[in-house]
């Protein structure tokens, strides 16, 4: 019955996409963090305990913070976004955790969500805030797209359809080439990798890091495809980029010291709640991340764009704020479609005035 009603749902949103299998799901068996069914965290890890549905529920019945802005977000149009040179640092950011980064020449995109709501159906979910600051066409040519999961605010149909129609390649986490392949995306367009495999684009590595999460775009493929964060390693810098993930000491210090330190990260900060404290970060924790992980400049990601959580739609930034000050973290904040390089680091206007708001 279960696999009907999937059939039932994905032939009417082809957005969902397919479960791996055959040779790729023979490739997942022989994992460690493959448990003979699913993908796991190596310590215990809880999305949504059954004990706190109803403190979840009345959460959201009883909410009063403005989780949808009411003002205009201000966008900035990129520019001069083709790379150049072999040794500049900058990263754009598109929304979400949609990042453009050039590091040591190449360009690469992260987790590209242009479609209009995080969501397998065009007329429900959560609908963006604001317009893309460019059109996804408008792109220079990428050197490779990164994904760090499978959930539908990282993985987007419309965005893959899109850059289906160039020669980008794919690195996704281990699985999730199973979605891509029935969206058309060619096999030797795609390259998976489970944590600690690294993929060559052009001399730079492009290495898969632990991250505590899980995966899912229908209602019976809960964790058959991996995730993961994402380490870009130069040879005059390296990025870090974490994916969705939650607390995990081990797993962070681990990538510090053998990927890094590293010139920038981009680490989660919205979408956060106690209730889910395990497979999420929020400010508190990213800050924490950021110094486990050896970070300079720190740019928050995940925030801004939908409606995911409890928390006001800006709290993330107008925490961080303070977060960062009182840590000694130097933060870059651009406005959505601004570029910043770590020799210019600042936080935008608006940011700093929701903050001043926020602080009242």
């Amino acid at each position: 019955m279960a696999t009907t009603t999937a059939g039932f749902f994905a032939s009417r949103a082809p957005s969902i996409g397919a479960s791996p299998a055959g040779d790729r799901l023979a490739r997942i068996g022989e994992n460690p963090l493959w448990n003979g069914k699913t993908f796991q965290n190596p310590m215990p890890t809880s999305t949504v305990a059954f004990k706190d549905t109803w403190p979840m529920l009345k959460a959201y019945a009883t909410n009063r913070a403005e989780v949808e802005p009411s003002v205009e977000i201000p966008l900035v149009t990129p520019v001069d976004l083709v790379p150049v040179g072999s040794d500049r640092l900058r990263v754009t950011w598109m929304g979400h955790s949609s990042m453009l980064v050039e590091i040591d020449g190449r360009l690469l995109l992260t987790d590209p969500v242009w479609g209009p709501r995080a969501s397998p159906f065009s007329w429900t979910g959560p609908a963006r805030f604001h317009e893309p600051p460019l059109p996804l066409e408008a792109l220079p040519r990428l050197d490779a797209v990164i994904i760090s999961h499978d959930h539908y605010d990282h993985l987007d149909h419309p965005s893959i359809l899109a850059l289906l129609e160039t020669d980008v390649p794919f690195i996704v986490p281990l699985g999730v080439g199973a979605h891509l392949e029935s969206w058309g995306v060619p096999a030797e367009r795609i390259t998976e990798l489970s944590w600690w495999e690294e993929a060559d684009v052009a001399g730079l590595r492009v290495a898969s890091t632990p991250a505590r999460h899980f995966s899912g775009r229908g209602v019976t493929d809960r964790n058959k495809t991996l995730w993961t964060s994402w380490a870009f390693v130069g040879e005059h810098h390296r990025v870090w980029f974490s994916g969705d993930t939650g607390p995990a000491a081990d797993f962070f210090e681990e990538i510090g010291q053998r990927l890094g330190p590293f010139d920038l990260t981009m680490i989660e900060v919205g979408a956060w709640n106690a209730l889910w404290g395990e497979i999420h970060l929020g400010p508190e924790a990213a800050t924490v991340v950021h110094q486990q992980v050896r970070g300079d400049v720190m740019v928050p990601v995940h925030w801004g764009t939908f409606n995911l959580a409890l928390h006001a739609w800006d709290e993330p930034i107008t925490h961080l704020i303070d977060l960062a000050d009182a840590a000694g973290i130097e933060l870059a904040a651009p406005l959505v479609g601004g570029t910043i390089d770590p020799a210019d680091v600042k936080v935008a206007d608006f940011w700093k005035q929701r903050h001043a708001l926020a602080a009242r």
